[in-house]
């Protein structure tokens, strides 16, 4: 890796000087996640999809029935809410594409098939990373519904489970799907879903049946459910939960390959949750895009509409924006010990509202994922921005005289966990890339104002039974609380279940070589796939200046991946030239060290090739990275003399379309020794700084952080 002079357009960063490293995140995903419109799942596309390898002639032949006619194959893709704007192929069983056409705002979408069509068909809806099947066993004129539910069905269907794989199989073995054999697999899924159909008093044809995305008939059923679907490489785990006001799991979780899918576990106490329906949270995404339409001046009282300000609750003068919360007043907005505003350093909640680079943020795909105690709903949304950057998260929202409003979650800190799925390369010894499961427990460490932690620990009580409790510790220069080992903070806060390597033909396992922080046993897959999607966290916070400690809950939205699962994803990948460039440059050491700088070539972290090239690609059905991050240690001796320098961890943002990125250092402490100031005044690394480990993640619609590192350093097997 070479060291040069950073091409940038701003004044202050033509001026700095950056080490070009590349990380790359794999991201996306072959494991198909589901979900009703509320529901806890998202669809992620699978490799190797329903049109793959065919052509789009419209040949005969095959074996399958041949319509003697044009006919239409129409239906709704949806999963509670609207798929909208989804890509819908069909592939007959000859694999030719003998339809392409896109999902209407209510997700209908409808086919003109040529006379040559030769059934049995699949029918596939894809959306960013996300998907939904469908299939029939005629070419004739009729409907073919694609949701949840009938991907459940194309994934028993398949030989391997996966959804995609159906198109390639009626290639060789047309007969796979009859009308028999749909059927069949109707009837079991109406059989499993009987309990629940019943307390919601409705019927079901799931592909065939008629109906509209907008909260009735089979469409309530959709709003109830949450539904995943994830190939793990020879079969599906499929999971089917019921959306209730409990906390405790309503929910049955099967392979692909079972003879029969178990019934849901309802009785006549459950409640099942009374969620708003898809025109509800379509008029909460068009007020709050509404909202973020305004220039920054009519939403909140700045100065002008450029840059950003500083303000409170009261701040916000826009009707349209006061309106979105509860009692049409941002005051009354209290989330993760946050109220709305934006202080100078970006902290408050919908600090977005203070800042002129929101401005055209369009919300939407909202999904209800959950109901709290409280009635209140979790949902899940996506963003996108003007630079068409996009990012999902969740919203806490109160349904009050018919419309949704912000409520907040009212806990006094943030506290987050999610599922993680890594692939994690090592660059400069290929035969040791590896992959894992496990959970990111986020916590920050909130520092008072000389930069002291205010915790002396954090303990985190996991789902799982027979797990201890996991002890979170602050460390210097860390953002977050760690996890301790033996009493001393590791570093990460990443929980790890199980990992493999990533050749398969490699024996032994990679924790015992590179050691981070996994449960006690590491979990097998059939152990992981039966964990809940949704799974309740308790975390404590214990404070320094000893005053009562504060117990928090947080629940997932998704179980973490098995490893099966995470092998099937496809992850963004490194250029080869960046790969290059990083082996020459770290190959020697297994780390990179910051020498001294000078104003022509300051220390930061430039993530491209010579000459400005692409540090990372995003191959199909990948999702592009929306973080870039860096972790390595402050200079030896700077923070105790003769051990190793503090830990630090540095990020920034991307944009969906970058391919490269800039990292500067950043001081998390007066104290912290990772950074120091150039003569232009400009935060850089210190000279003796180091890293050896880089990341680009980004969190799925699921709510998944998928992270690609790229570990400079080495392994080796014990000789």
């Amino acid at each position: 890796m070479k060291f040069k002079p950073e091409i940038e357009t701003s004044s202050r960063r033509q001026n700095r000087r950056t080490t070009r490293l590349a990380a790359a995140f794999l991201v996306g995903a072959t494991a198909l996640l589901l979900s009703a419109c509320g529901g806890s799942g998202n669809s992620t596309v699978a490799s190797g999809g329903a049109g793959s390898g065919g052509s789009t002639d419209t040949g005969s032949g095959g074996g399958g029935s041949v319509s003697p006619t044009t006919t239409t194959l129409s239906g709704v893709a949806a999963t509670g809410a609207p798929f909208a704007g989804a890509a819908v192929t069909v592939t007959d069983s000859t694999g030719t594409t003998v339809c392409s056409t896109t999902t209407a705002a209510d997700g209908s979408y409808s086919c003109t098939l040529p006379a040559s069509t030769a059934a049995p068909l699949v029918i596939r809806a894809v959306r960013d990373d996300q998907a939904l099947y469908s299939v029939t066993a005629s070419s004739a004129t009729g409907t073919a519904n694609v949701t949840p539910l009938t991907t459940i069905i194309v994934a028993r269907l398949a030989s391997d489970g996966n959804p995609a794989s159906l198109a390639g199989t009626i290639q060789t073995t047309p007969a796979t799907v009859t009308a028999a054999t749909l059927q069949t697999q109707v009837d079991a899924l109406k059989t499993a879903l009987a309990p629940v159909l019943a307390l919601l008093g409705q019927t079901i044809d799931p592909i065939s049946g008629v109906f509209a995305a907008d909260g009735s008939g089979q469409d309530k059923v959709l709003d109830a459910l949450s539904i995943t679907v994830r190939p793990n490489g020879s079969s599906a785990n499929i999971e089917i939960s019921v959306k209730t006001s409990s906390s405790d799991a309503v929910f049955v979780a099967f392979d692909s390959s079972a003879a029969t899918i178990p019934p849901l576990p309802v009785t006549s106490t459950t409640t099942v949750a009374t969620v708003p329906t898809p025109a509800i949270l379509a008029d909460l995404a068009s007020r709050m895009t509404a909202c973020y339409a305004l220039p920054l001046s009519q939403r909140v009282n700045a100065g002008s509409d450029t840059g950003n300000s500083i303000g409170e609750p009261a701040n916000v003068i826009a009707p349209v924006c006061r309106q979105l919360f509860v009692g049409n007043d941002p005051a009354t907005y209290y989330n993760s010990g946050l109220h709305v505003g934006r202080d100078a350093n970006n902290g408050g909640a919908f600090a977005s509202l203070f800042r002129s680079g929101a401005t055209g943020l369009v919300w939407d795909r909202f999904n209800v994922e959950f109901v709290r105690s409280n009635g209140d709903y979790v949902i899940t949304y996506r963003t996108t921005d003007a630079t068409a950057t996009t990012d999902t998260n969740t919203l806490v929202l109160r349904l009050a005289d018919g419309s949704l409003k912000l409520s907040g979650n009212g806990n006094a800190y943030s506290a987050a966990v999610n599922a993680y799925s890594e692939d994690r390369e090592l660059v400069n010894t290929p035969a040791f890339s590896y992959f894992t499961t496990g959970y990111n427990i986020n916590v920050p460490n909130v520092v008072d104002s000389n930069g002291n932690s205010i915790f002396t620990k954090v303990e985190v009580t996991s789902p799982f039974p027979n797990q201890p409790k996991l002890t979170l510790l602050p460390t210097a220069g860390l953002s977050f609380m760690a996890i301790a080992q033996n009493g001393v903070a590791s570093g990460t806060n990443i929980l790890r279940l199980a990992a493999v390597y990533a050749d398969s033909g490699k024996s032994g396992n990679p924790a015992s070589l590179d050691p981070l922080v996994y449960t006690p046993t590491q979990y097998t897959d059939a152990t992981i796939a039966a964990v809940p999607n949704q799974g309740v966290w308790t975390v404590e916070f214990f404070h320094v200046d000893g005053r009562t400690n504060v117990v928090q809950t947080t629940r997932t939205i998704s179980r973490a991946e098995t490893l099966g699962e995470v092998k099937q994803r496809v992850f963004v990948q490194l250029t080869a030239g960046m790969r290059t460039e990083i082996r020459a440059d770290s190959g020697a050491n297994g780390y990179h060290l910051f020498g001294t700088s000078t104003v022509a070539d300051p220390n930061n972290i430039d993530f491209s090739q010579d000459n400005n090239g692409d540090a990372w690609m995003v191959p199909t059905f990948a999702l592009a990275p929306t973080s870039l991050s860096v972790n390595g240690r402050a200079p030896f001796g700077s923070t105790t003399a003769g051990q190793q320098g503090a830990r630090f961890n540095d990020s920034t943002g991307l944009a969906s379309t970058a391919r490269k990125g800039i990292i500067y250092c950043a001081p998390q402490t007066s104290s912290d020794r990772h950074c120091s100031t150039n003569s232009l005044g400009f935060s850089e690394y210190a000279a003796g700084s180091s890293f050896n480990l880089l990341e680009l993640s980004v969190r799925s619609p699921r709510q998944i952080i998928v992270s690609k590192k790229v570990a400079v350093y080495k392994l080796a097997d014990p000789s």
